[in-house]
């Protein structure tokens, strides 16, 4: 649905309004049209996503205003120009209108402060109204569609002295009519993970009991709209599904993630937890927030690799950063247990995760090193097998599985190194370079054949 003249009606409306709280702030010879902003009441719209988010969730006054605020930065932004009107008693701009200055452009970037203005002016039960709508779990900013922005570098910003804007997922939407798929970035610290072309059956190789868990996964995003509707238990059970992979390295937990994603014709994102955690006081939350945010109302996987940096055990609190290590703890147990979406965590060590985690997981799977005979059926899918003249008639593989224990990523750059090493000398593959690959992965642990 196009946004073009919803959009506009919205620009019209937040003109007049930003004008009649002016007229009613400074004491002018032209006599206001009205004595409240309320008085102007939003412009009735329809046919078009911007309205149907707006009717959907009811949205009143004060949150039409705030997402006309932040939308004129992107569509008029002269609209803004008045805020910067200056103070002549102290030759600076005015307080109370809040605000950012892009110096390099010229523009102003509202903030929450200027929404608040606009609100109330200076009356102080109408600010107090007005701050309520800014706090977190406020519909625009719990929904996704509003974030307010502070650098990381000043922890002590008020929460209304932060740029107001639409998240990414909203600006694409209402700006460029797309379906919002975001890219890595700082502000969004995930990526795409892309399935390999494999079968969910034949392919992936792992014990019975491993796979039986993986498949109730499937069964709960399948059916999870029937159990929660017409089973009407939709109260009784929290939102979402919540696992934990856990498991030695290369037993393919990532692998599984992945898969999971493209059987259930569901997107996952791998979460970047570098860039998730913060030095800053208050900056994890903010990233957590954003993750979360816009993974919301979404048929998204989120996967939390190496989880154990984010999810680990929290410290007996000795100092203040520990107590703030603490709350980032709190707060990521609070979104986790309402995250509407699939959430999979993976870790080496299962005993590193927070038992306050471990308890609100619907499934735990345990992912085991292969056993002989999947290691066998592991090395005929990587070599090429079905090629003769490609590996030497003189390798057992069945020896070789049950000889030399390998995780399925091991045994994969046993295979890679092998191939590469018989293309670069014209030759096929030999016992030798089988076993030059399985001494590379032992050394990586400390073994030795």
């Amino acid at each position: 649905m196009v946004n073009a003249i919803a959009l506009e009606k919205e620009m019209i409306w937040l003109r007049q309004v930003i004008e009649l709280r002016f007229d009613l702030y400074f004491t002018t010879e032209k006599t206001p049209v009205h004595d409240s902003v309320q008085a102007l009441e939003p412009p009735i719209l329809e046919d078009s996503d911007y309205a149907e988010v707006i009717h959907q969730l009811e949205l009143g006054f004060a949150e039409r205003l705030a997402l006309a605020l932040s939308l004129a930065t992107h569509l008029q932004p002269t609209i803004l120009d008045i805020f910067f009107t200056r103070n002549q008693a102290f030759q600076r701009h005015f307080t109370e209108f809040g605000g950012q200055v892009l110096h390099d452009q010229g523009g102003f970037l509202p903030t929450g402060e200027t929404l608040m203005f606009l609100l109330a002016g200076n009356d102080l039960s109408e600010r107090l109204r007005a701050l309520n709508l800014l706090q977190q779990d406020g519909v625009l900013f719990k929904q996704g569609i509003l974030e307010l922005y502070t650098r990381p570098d000043q922890p002590l910003a008020t929460r209304q002295s932060g740029v107001l804007r639409l998240t990414p997922e909203y600006e694409t939407r209402w700006l460029y009519n797309k379906e919002y798929q975001p890219e890595f970035s700082v502000q969004f610290p995930a990526s795409r993970l892309t399935p390999p072309p494999l079968d969910w059956e034949q392919d992936l190789i792992l014990p019975r009991i491993t796979k039986r868990q993986l498949d109730e996964i499937k069964i709960w995003i399948e059916n999870k709209d029937l159990l929660l509707s017409d089973w009407k238990v939709a109260r009784k059970l929290r939102p979402g599904f919540r696992a934990l992979f856990h498991g030695p390295p290369g037993t393919g937990k990532t692998l599984t993630a992945s898969m999971l994603g493209k059987e259930t014709g569901r997107t996952v994102y791998r979460v970047d937890l570098s860039m998730m955690i913060s030095k800053y006081i208050g900056e994890t939350e903010k990233n957590l927030a954003r993750v979360f945010n816009a993974a919301a109302n979404k048929n998204w996987i989120l996967f939390f690799d190496e989880a154990d940096a984010l999810f680990g055990k929290r410290t007996q609190v000795q100092s203040s950063h520990d107590r703030y290590a603490n709350q980032e703890v709190a707060y990521l147990l609070q979104r986790f247990e309402t995250f509407d979406g699939i959430t999979l965590l993976a870790t080496n060590l299962r005993e590193n995760i927070d038992s306050a985690f471990t308890r609100r997981f619907e499934s735990i799977i345990y992912f085991p090193l292969p056993e002989p005979d999947q290691r066998l059926r592991l090395w005929q899918k990587v070599l090429p097998v079905e090629s003769p003249e490609k590996i030497a008639k003189d390798i057992d593989l069945n020896q070789i599985a049950e000889k030399y224990k390998l995780s399925g990523g091991a045994i994969t750059n046993v295979a890679r190194h092998a191939s590469l090493f018989a293309i670069a000398n014209q030759s096929c593959i030999t016992s030798q370079m089988l076993l030059e690959g399985i001494q590379r992965e032992y050394s990586k642990e400390g073994r030795s054949l």
